[in-house]
């Protein structure tokens, strides 16, 4: 990752409150300063206050305004503003079958995991190209593969692997870097969601710990100047 002007490098963590994205600000914390985005403030600020060099970005991703606003107070859209890495972690699952899912429930797993991702990433690419920085994306093996009762998730993680690829071939005159990490089934709260659903046994020992998927990200963003990883398959053995 190039560096900005402090020594530390500055990354913008979505979801950061939960699962993986908070695994990955706790992984980046001793050695990257961290903006911790999403909407809960309450568990925000408790995380922030437990990091050192953290700050919370309180904001709905889906609700562009919104998130204008919090990059504004926090400085990210002035003209001198450098960010080294946004990690896109947030993400919402929308399970079901074709025949069962509304279009509002659609709509609902493509506002975050796809629009959410596209607006955010928009509004700091002036900030990213300054610091030939990295965007990271985190989807998912349902990125690659759709199965029955999946449909609205996994479609989401295509056109979330779609927008990631877009973006790389238009941000390498930039020199930003953009990679999509594709977890397969982690041990988080979205998984407890995803078995339950399913009607099956929760065996925490099947799945990817969040810390695996983090140090993942980590390589991403710490390659040498002239690399870049462009997609990270992480499985469970």
């Amino acid at each position: 990752m190039s560096h900005s002007t402090t020594s530390r490098p500055l990354v913008l963590i979505t979801g950061a409150t939960r699962g993986i994205g908070r695994a990955i600000a706790e992984d980046l914390a001793p050695d990257h300063d961290l903006l911790l985005a999403g909407r809960d403030s309450a568990a925000l600020e408790e995380l922030a206050r437990e990091l050192p060099d953290a700050r919370a970005l309180v904001a709905d991703l889906t609700d562009e305004q919104a998130v204008g606003a919090a990059l504004e107070q926090a400085g990210l859209l002035a003209p001198d503003a450098r960010l080294d890495a946004v990690v896109h972690s947030a993400g919402v699952l929308v399970p079901g079958t074709i025949e069962e899912l509304t279009a509002g429930e659609w709509t609902r797993s493509f506002a975050l995991n796809v629009v959410a991702v596209a607006t955010l990433t928009r509004a700091l690419l002036p900030a990213l190209r300054a610091a030939r920085g990295t965007v990271v994306t985190l989807n998912s093996g349902a990125g690659w593969n759709a199965g029955a009762a999946g449909g609205a998730y996994a479609a989401s993680k295509f056109a979330l692997r779609a927008l990631t690829d877009a973006l790389r071939e238009e941000e390498r005159e930039h020199g930003v870097r953009v990679s999509s990490v594709h977890p397969g089934r982690v041990d988080t709260d979205m998984q407890h969601e995803l078995v339950a659903f399913e009607g099956g046994q929760y065996d925490a020992e099947r799945y990817l710990r969040p810390g695996s998927v983090a140090a993942a990200v980590r390589l991403v963003l710490t390659a040498s100047e002239e690399a870049s990883i462009d997609v990270v398959s992480v499985r469970p053995r």
